[in-house]
């Protein structure tokens, strides 16, 4: 086999972070009457939320802000697009948000069949991922993946995140491989696909969306299926 070792990316790649997070974000808006609240629909909730989630995770991917901050602001700054400044209501969005996300179980289409496939051909598989440590485990669990993982790499246990180097010549390290003998399969170009190949690391693009892309990865992908012709 060219390749000893995988590493895969978690959200959007096997956990269907956009499915996962709408459900996420409808209990919580059913659960505390936001349409009684102001907020004219589910959907102007759902749009407003994942514009400052995407947009806070930005800056706390740079080092602007901090995990406390990304988790509070974003619920605090979508209520303000509605003219809403409760604090108590703030904080039980966040709460429940967190707690509820991370046990939701939707994965893509054939994820763990997959994951079953590469089990059996016996390739140790690692995750590298830009979650939070609690977080992630716990979506892995509650999915029913977390056991085909050797090593659980996240940004907060490697003190990095995607797309430096650091956190990759970390689950190299923690794999006891070399980059040369590894893969990345991930769906986020800058993140997962740059990242692997700024160390040398061949790459599998998730990319079932097929948006436009600058840069040729080793290999593409549209459906978790097509990497059994890859591995």
């Amino acid at each position: 086999m060219k390749y000893k070792h995988l590493f895969f990316d978690l959200d959007h790649t096997l956990w269907d972070f956009e499915t996962n997070e709408q459900e996420t974000l409808l209990e919580l808006f059913n659960t505390h009457q936001l349409q009684n609240r102001g907020i004219p629909s589910f959907e102007a909730f759902s749009i407003s939320y994942v514009d400052h989630n995407e947009r806070l995770w930005d800056r706390f991917r740079k080092g602007f802000i901090t995990r406390n901050d990304l988790r509070d602001k974003r619920f605090r700054l979508t209520l303000l697009d509605f003219k809403i400044g409760d604090e108590k209501l703030c904080q039980s969005l966040s709460e429940g948000f967190l707690e509820i996300l991370p046990v939701k179980k939707r994965l893509f289409p054939e994820a763990k069949e997959t994951l079953e496939y590469l089990a059996a051909k016996n390739y140790p598989m690692h995750m590298i991922t830009n979650g939070f440590e609690a977080t992630q485990l716990l979506k892995m669990k509650s999915s029913g993946i977390e056991h085909f993982f050797t090593h659980i790499i996240t940004s907060e246990v490697a003190g990095s995140l995607k797309p430096y180097r650091e956190i990759f010549d970390y689950a190299i390290a923690k794999a006891g491989t070399t980059a040369a003998e590894s893969i990345m399969v991930g769906d986020a170009m800058e993140l997962d696909i740059k990242g692997a190949h700024s160390v040398g690391m061949d790459q599998v693009y998730f990319n079932p969306a097929k948006p436009p892309v600058d840069f040729v990865p080793t290999y593409t992908i549209s459906h978790l299926k097509e990497l059994r012709q890859i591995l």
